[in-house]
């Protein structure tokens, strides 16, 4: 899975984070990245969920 975050475009919300949290935390400004080790979805079922959750869509996913 590959899981793509446009840093242009992200507001911050934290949806991500708050949905998929062992996959997306946010950075010290608050915007939504990647955790370690979450770059391919950490099995996580809630990944593409986060994405959807995004008020901006700044997530995307592709298998």
């Amino acid at each position: 899975m590959d899981i793509l975050i446009d840093k242009d475009v992200c507001i911050g919300a934290g949806q991500c984070a708050l949905t998929a949290p062992d996959v997306f935390t946010q950075d010290d400004d608050g915007f939504s990245e990647l955790v370690p080790g979450g770059e391919d979805g950490a099995g996580s079922p809630l990944v593409r969920e986060a994405a959807r959750a995004c008020p901006v869509s700044a997530i995307k996913v592709a298998s």
